[in-house]
């Protein structure tokens, strides 16, 4: 069986947080790509209108209401909720043009156009903008006509009609200058001046730029002017001008940089972030293009900094108000609206997660979502009040990304720091010692990912079957298929510095894909013929940064060592049927065995109300606590692994917690990751909340030294650009653990109890350290025949401290 319960939504799609209206407002941004938010600027028009009659009235309040009802759903940015936007917002339409409201049809079909261009659906997009552009002709909308001109261009920007771009492109200019409208204007002139480098004709897009740049800064915006100076690198790079590219880009930079700490909210401040995650790119790409000319200068040390500066700042900045007890003194009641929010997003989590086994109709289903939304974003605006209201906020200062001496400090001489950048055409290699530093080109970031994706994909085969029960030659022949992609993998990512590693400890700072890899099986780069995991000569050590580690550090600092040894949580009550509550064993219904075999095919949607039972987690947990004396440990089975003891002061005394249960990611909203603990009580009532949500962990303050969730995919979670995977892991390290052990995928059940109680023995009894004892544990398992498989043993990773 899979230790997995996936989030009740799967989400395959997150569109850019910045095509969200209030978010542009929110952030004074312009959006040049798509003009629909360039221009957030709707002038009123003096229009002369008759009286509307009640029915009129009537009409009109249904259409508001059906539009804003798309807006929520189209916010949710899962392809599900953007198709269900579509139809709210024909609804809306036809309400519009029953009452026959020429302004709101134009920004309705503009809307719809909008959400097509989200989907690839570029046709459709034009349709609909070339519907909106005669209305906003019609009712004398000037603004709204050069913004819908500036949309038709976009989109055959994207298209590759350059010449069709440029018309509509040039059609918009004047209008923007007519209405007075000098950002808009700006970006206009930067679009034009795009598709003119994109056409080859460099000193024909200088021009555009050269008008918009002045302009953006005459107005103060900061956000237009970035995006010409990043737009004018490229140009310079391509031309051949490197130092002027440099110049450019770091100006760019520096406005990202202030305009990013502008942002209280840290969604809207990741989103920002995530946004401009390609001027970074360019930033390395230059610097280690310039690295070529001259290695002297050391632009690779200042490309190590820029890919410091440029990932998990969201991280560092939690770590450091952790460190400072951000929440202490806070207004007492924005505590217990916080503690309210968080109990209604869990029971609105939990109804939405039962309705489909119940049948409802989609239309409750599509209000729960719409609620649990709404929610949630009360929950990050209240975060933000927290945060911002704290005595301690104002004098808050945030850490400085470390550079390459720091960096330094932080190793070992056994330890190998392993930092990658993927660009989209070429990545790069940071390989660092204490007392060295060596970079390697590698290939684009698209012949990676896909690299990675069929290693991938081949370790989690055994998630949909039960391998164990395959013929012997079946199983030969996909381990020899995974260890072709973890050697085709490892040719890409690692040979190049291959006579670097030694039997060094790698500490790893992935990027992208890899971050969902795990390094421990991908094969030996020096090893030519039989697939040797790199874990034989290596412990494993994950970072989401090498500044987010110091700062980590700085807290551990502080600290003294818990005073007990071991708190475990393990095999909860999941459901009214389990044999625990009944009696009698459990006896699967037609249904319930249909869930279980959607559980076990990881349907990326998982409908269901329940989670089986897990019996391997009380075996492993029994034979852990058998290692340390009764005094000195703690336990919660059964009815008892709730949520009560999960949230306990008491597990600050203890140096090593697990948790060894179903567990979650979300990859759309983190907040709704978590660890299943038992959903009744002895009596049969529901225990609430039933779910360890990430919301709960940040407000736990642990003393641990080691965190396991033995659980599936905890080490996953919302991938967001320049920040990595925002899911439990981060929520671990805040509470206080110095060491996070998660897993990458649905880790099987049987194989999981072998390898904890093995990793825990080495560390209780064998004192050795963390990564040491995970090496090891893996190992013994890789040896045995029935468990050569990595899908057995390599989903668990490390991250956090490695040093004793």
């Amino acid at each position: 069986m899979n230790r997995c319960a996936k989030s009740q939504w799967a989400f395959w799609c997150l569109l850019p947080n910045f095509t969200r209206y209030g978010l542009i407002l929110s952030l004074s941004v312009v959006m040049l790509a798509d003009a629909v938010g360039a221009t957030p600027r709707n002038r009123g028009l003096q229009i002369a209108q008759q009286p509307e009659t009640t029915q009129q009235n009537a009409t009109r309040a249904a259409a508001k209401q059906v539009f804003q009802e798309g807006m929520q759903l189209y916010q949710q940015g899962t392809a599900e909720s953007l198709r269900q936007a579509i139809v709210k917002w024909q609804q809306a339409l036809k309400l519009w043009q029953q009452i026959d409201d020429k302004s709101q049809q134009a920004l309705t079909l503009l809307s719809l156009g909008k959400v097509y261009n989200s989907l690839g659906e570029k046709q459709e997009a034009l349709k609909y903008y070339n519907q909106a552009l005669p209305l906003r002709r019609a009712v004398g909308d000037r603004g709204g006509e050069a913004t819908t001109l500036s949309n038709l261009g976009s989109v055959y920007n994207s298209l590759g009609e350059k010449q069709e771009a440029l018309k509509y492109y040039n059609q918009a200019l004047p209008l923007r200058r007519a209405v007075g409208d000098r950002g808009g204007e700006a970006a206009t002139l930067n679009n034009l001046g795009s598709v003119y480098n994109s056409l080859g004709e460099k000193q024909e897009a200088l021009k555009y730029y050269n008008q918009a740049l002045p302009i953006s800064r005459a107005v103060g915006d900061k956000e237009g002017e970035a995006t010409t100076l990043s737009n004018m690198a490229y140009l310079e790079r391509d031309r051949g001008n490197l130092q002027q590219a440099l110049a450019q880009v770091e100006a760019a930079i520096k406005i990202i940089e202030d305009l990013r700490t502008k942002v209280d909210s840290q969604e809207l401040r990741a989103s920002y972030f995530a946004s401009k995650q390609d001027a970074y790119k360019f930033y390395i790409d230059l610097l280690m293009q310039l690295h070529k000319k001259d290695p002297s200068k050391g632009y690779d040390a200042l490309a190590l900094h820029i890919s410091e500066r440029s990932r998990a700042r969201g991280l560092i900045e939690l770590l450091t108000e952790a460190n400072a007890n951000i929440r202490k003194g806070v207004d007492p009641q924005l505590l217990a609206q916080e503690q309210d929010l968080r109990q209604k997003i869990d029971a609105t989590a939990k109804l939405r997660q039962e309705l489909p086994t119940q049948k409802a109709p989609t239309t409750v289903i599509q209000k729960l979502e719409q609620e649990s939304a709404n929610l949630l974003n009360q929950y990050r605006e209240l975060q933000t009040k927290i945060r911002t209201t704290s005595p301690k906020y104002a004098a808050l200062k945030y850490p400085d990304p470390l550079k390459l001496p720091q960096i330094q400090q932080q190793l070992d001489q056994d330890t190998l720091l392993l930092q990658y950048s993927l660009g989209k055409e070429r990545s790069y290699l940071w390989a660092v010692t204490p007392n060295s530093l060596n970079t390697y080109e590698l290939p684009g970031k698209e012949a990676i990912e896909k690299s990675a994706g069929r290693f991938q994909e081949l370790l989690k085969k055994c998630q949909y079957i039960n391998c164990q029960d395959l013929p012997e030659d079946q199983k030969a022949k996909d381990l020899q298929e995974i260890s072709q992609a973890a050697t085709q993998l490892s040719q890409l990512i690692l040979a190049p510095v291959a006579e670097k590693l030694g039997k060094k400890r790698l500490v790893i700072v992935a990027d992208g894909a890899l971050q969902e890899i795990p390094f421990a099986a991908l094969s030996e780069p020096r090893q030519k013929s039989n697939y040797q995991p790199l874990l034989v000569n290596h412990e494993i050590v994950n970072l989401p940064s090498v500044t987010a580690i110091a700062i980590h550090r700085q807290d551990l600092k502080q600290r003294q060592p818990a005073p007990k040894t071991l708190a475990v949580l393990a095999d909860p009550v999941f459901a009214a049927n389990d044999q625990r509550f009944t009696g009698k064993p459990e006896s699967l219904g037609p249904e319930l065995n249909q869930e279980r075999s959607r559980l076990r095919r990881s349907a990326k949607n998982l409908k269901r109300g329940e989670w089986g039972r897990l019996p391997g987690t009380l075996t492993e947990a029994n034979q852990i606590l058998k290692l340390v004396s009764p005094d000195q440990s703690l336990k919660a089975f059964d009815f008892d692994a709730n949520y009560n003891w999960a949230t306990s002061q008491t597990l600050k005394q203890y140096r090593f917690i697990l948790f060894a249960t179903h567990g979650f990611a979300d990859p759309l909203n983190p907040e709704l990751s978590g660890i299943i603990l038992s959903q009744i009580d002895k009596q049969g009532k529901p225990q609430t909340p039933g779910i360890l949500r990430l919301g709960d962990i940040f407000n736990l303050d642990w003393n641990a030294d080691v965190v396991v969730l033995s659980a599936c995919e905890t080490g996953l979670g919302k991938d967001v650009q320049g920040e990595g995977l925002m899911g439990l892991t981060r929520g671990l390290m805040y509470a206080g653990a110095r060491t996070a052990v998660v897993s990458l995928w649905q880790v099987n059940d049987t194989a999981t109890s072998k390898l904890m109680p093995q990793f825990y023995t080495m560390m209780l009894q064998q004192k050795v350290s963390p990564t040491i004892a995970l090496r090891e544990s893996q190992l013994k398992l890789w040896q045995q025949k029935a468990w050569q498989n990595p899908y057995y043993w390599a989903a668990f990773t490390l991250q956090g401290e490695w040093r004793n």
